[in-house]
Formats: C-alpha cells, structure tokens, sequence
C-alpha cells in the first residue's frame, strides 16, 4: 500500500508540474455550449472533457491538474513555515531552557487552546482572503505542534553520553544544538510533517470551499466543489471528480506517513 501510495503521490505531482502541458483546455476558458457536459463514458459526453465540463462549460480535468497545484504549493510552503519556525524555537526552548522554554512553551499552549481550524479561519478574516494569506495564516497556524515534538524530543536527546562528552571537549553549545541534538531528533519530526501536509491540504480546500481561501478564477480543488453544490441533482460528476482527487490525495499522504513512522520508530523496528 506505501508502494501504491508514493507511485500515486508522484503521478499528482508530476501532473501538477506539467499542468500546463498536459492539461487538454485553459482552465478558465469558458465554453457556455457546452455547459455541464458529462463524463466521455456517459451518454451525451465527449472525448474533449473527459471528465466533463462544469456550469459555465469549463473543463473539469484541466481544472483538477491546476487545482492541484494550487494544493501542493500551498501544503508545502505552509509546511515548511510551519516546521522552520517550530523546529527553531523547540530547540531553543529545549536546549537552553531558562525563560526561553517557559515563555515559548506558554506561547504554544496558547496556541494549542484554539481549534486549528477555527484559528486559521480567524487569520484569514483578519488577513483577507488570497494565496499568500492562506499560506501565512496556515503556516503560522502550526508551528505550535512542531514545537511540542521538537522541544520534547531535544530535551530528551541533550542528555546523551554524545552530546556530554561534545561539551567536555568545548564545542560551542549553537554547534552541539544544530549538529548534534536536531539531526538526532528529526525522525518524528519528519512524521509529523508527511501528516501535516494531508492536514494542510483539507484546510485549504475547506478555506476555498467557505471562499475564505485562494480566490476564482484560480481553480481551487475546494472551489470546484463548492461551485457544484447546486448541481448535485443533475451533474453529479461537477463534484465527483475533485472530492475523488482530494480523497485520494490525502489517503495516499496518510498512507505514506503511516510508512515513514514505522520506518522511522526504532520501537516499531526493533
């Protein structure tokens, strides 16, 4: 199944990548004649959308491939705020302790009492709608969550024979910190991370469904769905296709990352 799911993975990627390529129409060319075209395989459809066109005749294939760039590049950026900034400070907070670890921890706690998703929801208001907001408001959203894992982790790696005898010898304590503690203490980190990214992916298409996140025309996996709320009763396929894609995509993120933890827990291993 992580076989199946990584070969999935890279073949969403790859599609995203050569989106412009690949994909058989603009994505917001409108085509008004043809409007809620079916599926190819259905009666009525045609082998020019295969996966059908939506209310204003808009191919829905072409429209998925450039939603899922809109995904990845969002889930990636959010991420990766989100773990430079929560890794930095966890070791920080963990290494050096003092009113460093108390003021950080309760900073994070604070944070950790909102809900995720009705903290980002609130950034959003605040920050106004748009890509670069949803970016910022997800990434700052979830730092806290690296910061526990990591600050735990470092306070227990710190105490090790390696790390005492790198002090015995004078190393620098920003030396044994950031090439001796952290590398040691990535593992579950990079757990953390393959999950957040399936997390960051259902919270921008939830943000672009209630049209708090990336803004039309730009097709959103999230957008789709909520543009085909009206239709459901005659043109299911307007919601089919990105619910699939947005399933699939997850499911195969969680999969992986169910892999990575029992690669990477020497429990689990041993």
């Amino acid at each position: 199944m992580a076989a199946l799911a990584t070969a999935f993975l890279a073949l969403v990627v790859l599609a995203a990548v050569a989106a412009p390529v690949v994909s058989p129409h603009p994505p917001t060319r409108q085509q008004i004649a043809r409007r809620l075209t079916p599926p190819a395989w259905m009666p009525g459809g045609s082998p020019e959308h295969l996966l059908g066109a939506d209310q204003l005749g808009r191919d829905i294939a072409s429209r998925i491939l450039f939603g899922a760039r809109i995904s990845l590049t969002v889930a990636a950026l959010a991420v990766g705020i989100a773990a430079a900034t929560g890794v930095s400070l966890g070791v920080v907070a963990g290494y050096y302790g003092a009113w460093a670890d108390r003021v950080l921890t309760r900073l994070a706690d604070i944070q950790l009492a909102f809900p995720l998703t009705l903290l980002v929801i609130t950034l959003i208001a605040i920050l106004g709608p748009g890509l670069v907001n949803v970016v910022a408001a997800l990434g700052l959203g979830g730092w806290a969550a690296y910061f526990r894992m990591t600050r735990a982790q470092v306070l227990m790696v710190r105490e090790m024979e390696y790390v005492m005898a790198a002090r015995c010898l004078g190393v620098p304590d920003a030396r044994i910190a950031w090439r001796h503690v952290l590398p040691n203490a990535i593992s579950p980190l990079i757990v953390l991370a393959s999950f957040s990214v399936a997390q960051v992916i259902i919270l921008e298409s939830a943000l672009s469904f209630l049209g708090l996140g990336v803004q039309p025309p730009t097709p959103t996996w999230g957008g789709m769905l909520a543009d085909s709320r009206d239709y459901l009763a005659i043109a299911w396929w307007l919601a089919a296709s990105p619910g699939l894609a947005l399933t699939l995509t997850v499911l195969a993120i969680n999969l992986v990352g169910d892999w990575l933890r029992d690669r990477l827990d020497p429990r689990l291993v041993l």
